[in-house]
């Protein structure tokens, strides 16, 4: 019994990270915000256990801090911080797709499927579905150049990205963009094109800034 109900659990507690992530990182939710766990669980329709679960998920990557009998509060990020990340972004995915390219992309079949739903994503205009397509792309493919550390430390660095803007005019034309990049990155990979490949990835990352710069700095 206990077995059958372990997925569904998880699937809540994943669901309602996904949908509390991205309220976040889009700036949906403002900084200082405060997430109520009945108050969460009242809107989403589900039991307080996922949502307490995810919650506290959220809180290990900085994105909300628990309050003590009040709930999570919604964190800022200063406009240093996301010139740090941007920065710090750039060195390590270029490192992990040059080194992916040096030893080859030896299945692509499972990393093409990803930048299909993030092609699907932006084509539907789901916003939440394109941020965790994009997500799992990106590490799909990082994850084949068989450094398990560096796959965390590049996954880690995107969580802690805002978004903002991400959903504006701007930001949509730029999913639309992305979408191609992805597949030129598999096909360098595969093509093993070092410099390409590095040269891609940095546009691909820096293409965002200035949108996620202008979006967060109106917004504080």
């Amino acid at each position: 019994m206990q077995s059958s109900q372990a997925p569904k659990s998880f699937n809540l507690r994943e669901q309602v990270v996904r949908q509390v992530r991205s309220e976040i990182i889009t700036g949906r939710k403002a900084p200082g915000s405060v997430y109520t766990v009945p108050g969460l669980a009242t809107e989403l329709g589900v039991s307080t256990t996922p949502v307490r679960e995810a919650l506290l998920e959220l809180s290990r990557t900085g994105l909300v801090s628990p309050m003590r009998n009040r709930g999570f509060r919604v964190e800022q990020l200063s406009l240093q911080a996301l010139d740090d990340l941007f920065t710090m972004r750039e060195l390590v995915e270029r490192f992990a797709l040059e080194t992916l390219a040096r030893v080859g992309l030896k299945d692509p079949h499972p990393v093409r499927l990803l930048a299909d739903a993030v092609a699907v994503a932006v084509e539907q205009g789901d916003v939440a579905g394109y941020i965790a397509s994009d997500q799992a792309f990106h590490e799909a493919l990082v994850s084949q150049a068989g450094n398990p550390l560096m796959t965390r430390l590049v996954m880690q660095l995107r969580d802690d990205m805002r978004l903002y803007g991400i959903d504006s005019e701007e930001g949509l034309q730029r999913q639309k963009a992305s979408v191609q990049e992805h597949y030129q990155m598999i096909d360098l990979a595969i093509r093993q094109d070092v410099q390409q490949i590095g040269d891609l990835i940095s546009r691909h990352i820096l293409a965002w800034k200035p949108l996620f710069r202008s979006a967060l700095a109106g917004a504080s």
